[in-house]
């Protein structure tokens, strides 16, 4: 999971502006806190997914297309 999130990190950048910013939140050990925060979100992002049986798309929800 480390090594997705490390991959989507640097393929999409939501999740790239959402490792920074945990990066930036604290001092100590700041690229596995901050890896380890993005994959908990990848999860949660393909737990959804999975659960509602959708397809992932970088559009908005909600979004008028």
């Amino acid at each position: 999971l480390i090594e997705a999130a490390n991959s989507v990190r640097n393929h999409i950048p939501e999740y790239k502006q959402f490792y920074y910013k945990k990066y930036g939140e604290v001092t100590t050990h700041q690229h596995k806190r901050a890896l380890a925060l993005t994959s908990r979100k990848l999860v949660r992002l393909i737990f959804g997914l999975l659960t509602k049986n959708q397809i992932y798309s970088t559009d908005k929800v909600g979004e008028i297309q």
